[in-house]
């Protein structure tokens, strides 16, 4: 007799999915032609290893038939992948949470030209957890304080804080000086894709942003500021501090975009995830965690 079927419980950190309407013979085909940029021989490659799999974790070999809807979970790959020379430091961990500090440069997850370099990844090999994610984002030339989930069954409970707006993130950033304008300030605006793609910009119409300012120090060459995001959008602290006329110091995005170039160590952007504060939905206790990095 068999022994009983298992669930398979995919693994958080594979891609996933769903073949299309199409007429391709096999799996193989519908992949090679909907993933322009990964060969014919990498996916083979990827088969051979048993890194691609369908939606109950059995392996696709290269004659697998194609099949509308079917789920196909597999693993990026990285080839001459960049290493980013900064180590990025475990501020806490325990069986639900853990919390780094991420250096500027490091991306949080897998994207582009990244993989292994990444946050997550080096966390999982480092606490041998494969089972982190992390519970939000902040931008790779951004540094600071970062949380992920490490346990499946309380998940659910942290990244509500996120989604009903029940933790405080405090960052810190350099700035030229804004002497007209009265601190603290809030900005609220209407944030949309700009152009390129990877760009956002303020728009006419109900502000879907907001931002609260407050100044720290009057430095020499720029003003220490204090930001309070109220709503998350992509790059809502640049976009904003560079519409009051404050553009954070090492961004090459806003106001105006920079001729691409290779990321300079030793110029990075000057904006910090500085703290985290939440009461912990589990056991009802204020927490706080704060970055050990400086500006």
């Amino acid at each position: 007799m068999s022994p009983p079927a298992t669930a398979f419980v995919r693994d958080p950190h594979a891609s996933t999915v769903h073949l299309p309407p199409a007429a391709w013979a096999t799996v193989l085909d519908g992949l090679c032609a909907q993933f322009g940029t990964v060969s014919r021989a990498q996916w083979l490659d990827r088969m051979t290893r048993g890194r691609v799999l369908d939606g109950q974790g059995v392996a696709i070999t290269p004659d697998t038939p194609y099949r509308v809807g079917l789920r196909i979970h597999y693993y990026r790959e990285v080839m001459d992948e960049v290493s980013i020379p900064f180590a990025e430091t475990v501020l806490h961990a325990d069986e639900h949470l853990v919390v780094a500090d991420k250096p500027h440069f490091l991306p949080v997850t897998p994207a582009g030209g990244y993989l292994e370099q990444t946050l997550l990844r080096r966390l999982v090999r480092r606490l041998d957890n494969p089972n982190l994610v992390p519970l939000h984002r902040i931008d790779r030339l951004t540094a600071g304080v970062v949380l992920f989930s490490a346990n499946r069954s309380s998940r659910a409970a942290y990244q509500a804080l996120f989604r009903e707006r029940r933790i405080d993130k405090r960052y810190e950033a350099l700035a030229p000086g804004l002497p007209a304008l009265e601190f603290p300030l809030s900005r609220c605006s209407r944030m949309v894709a700009g152009e390129p793609f990877f760009r956002m910009q303020e728009v006419g119409g109900e502000p879907n942003s907001e931002t609260r300012i407050e100044l720290i120090e009057r430095g020499e060459k720029s003003w220490r500021y204090a930001l309070y995001p109220v709503t998350g959008r992509k790059h809502q602290l640049r976009v904003h501090m560079a519409a009051l006329g404050a553009p954070i110091v090492g961004d090459t995005l806003y106001p105006t975009l920079a001729e691409t170039a290779d990321d300079d160590c030793q110029h990075p952007l000057k904006l910090l995830a500085h703290s985290l504060a939440f009461v912990d939905p589990l056991s009802g206790e204020s927490r706080r965690f704060e970055s050990r990095l400086t500006l």
